[in-house]
């Protein structure tokens, strides 16, 4: 999986700095503090199941840590995986011991999804971070590129964090000066949503969108506006955005007119 290489020894600076990763782990650690409070109290018959449960969820949990290491092309898209899977582990361990246990720790997920947020791909690769106003300007500049391929995204959209990097990568990959990349923040700037026809709702599959700019003129858009997932969108990878607006060819036509 690309990308993870080189964050494997940033991640403790991520779970010390960003109260998302911290608040998870202290979670998740506070499990060891009740399992060894309550021990005295349980029996031993009741104690040996326990601990065949919390040997199966440990296996279970590096059997699809390993299955999401390949198959996950971005870190945020494999941390936010590895986290729900380890949050419905430790629900089920937690529902053993004690249901209010159970629900405590449901409600302390609720409450740090409530107050924070996965943070976003900080690299942004070749990519414009663009307002509404800048990306009508360069698209209307005749010596800009030809070719613009914007994303328009939104904070609160998972789909849009585990796809951002993706687009960093593919605009160190493809820019030149015939494609240029840029980025939209529909949280900051909701207004652009309407000037480019993309619903914002929950279930509408739309975000993020993708248009490519043909000397300002929209020729090409992924997901479609007719697209047929809604609450269940696959996942956006590298190849299937190439695939669709023709990365490879691009390149090569813009190669070979030097």
């Amino acid at each position: 999986m690309e990308g993870k290489t080189k964050h494997s020894f940033s991640w403790l600076n991520a779970l010390t700095t960003e109260p998302f990763y911290l608040l998870h782990f202290l979670l998740f650690l506070s499990y060891f503090a009740f399992r060894q409070s309550a021990s005295p109290s349980l029996s031993p018959d009741f104690s040996s199941r326990l601990l065949r449960r919390e040997v199966q969820a440990v296996l279970a949990f590096f059997v699809f840590v390993a299955v999401k290491l390949v198959r996950d092309e971005t870190w945020e898209a494999f941390t936010d995986n590895i986290l729900l899977f380890a949050k419905v582990l430790l629900f089920g361990l937690a529902s053993l011991l004690d249901y209010h246990l159970a629900f405590c720790y449901l409600a302390g997920f609720l409450v740090i999804t409530i107050l924070t947020q996965q943070p976003d791909h900080q690299e942004s690769g070749h990519s414009h971070h663009l307002t509404p106003l800048q990306l009508e300007s360069v698209l209307a500049e005749a010596n800009t590129s030809r070719f613009w391929l914007v994303t328009f995204s939104c904070p609160w959209s998972s789909r849009c964090r585990h796809s951002s990097q993706s687009f960093a990568d593919l605009s160190t990959i493809y820019s030149n000066q015939s494609l240029s990349f840029g980025v939209v923040d529909l949280g900051l700037f909701p207004t652009a949503a309407d000037i480019f026809a993309i619903p914002l709702g929950v279930g509408t599959g739309q975000l993020p969108t993708y248009i490519l700019f043909d000397n300002a003129v929209e020729i090409a858009r992924f997901p479609d506006l007719e697209n047929e997932y809604r609450f269940f969108s696959p996942v956006i990878t590298k190849r299937q955005l190439c695939k669709h607006f023709d990365l490879d060819r691009r390149l090569v036509e813009y190669a070979s007119s030097k």
